[in-house]
């Protein structure tokens, strides 16, 4: 198995309390984390809680999220080694957008900042 098929298995309940560890070390909140992933996807609150409860994996997730955010051309920046920009698997790219958006919540950005608001 590559490394984009393990991103496609790789279950989004597993990954998603990392998220919420990585951004409370630094003093943030699982709200703020929740509302980063419910603006990038379109989740409701209540979808997301029901993509958790399902274990869903990041290519099941992402598939049945009912909006890709249309500002998500906006977020910019190396995550893991690599410019979100230029990542080619569309899968691969939305969880980077997602990762580069926790990792900018982590490092204190304001969320209208992080949620790219004009």
């Amino acid at each position: 198995m590559n490394n984009t098929e393990r991103i496609y298995k790789m279950s989004f309940a597993g990954v998603y309390p990392m998220y919420i560890q990585k951004a409370e070390k630094k003093g943030r909140t699982k709200a703020e984390v929740d509302e980063i992933i419910c603006w990038l996807t379109g989740y409701s609150e209540k979808g997301l809680k029901a993509q958790l409860a399902l274990k869903s994996n990041f290519e099941d997730f992402f598939a049945n999220a009912p909006r890709l955010n249309p500002n998500v051309g906006k977020i910019t920046g190396v995550i893991c080694g690599y410019r979100v920009e230029d990542i080619e698997d569309p899968l691969v790219q939305k969880v980077r957008y997602l990762d580069k958006l926790i990792d900018e919540l982590a490092k204190g950005k304001s969320m209208e900042k992080i949620l790219r608001k004009p």
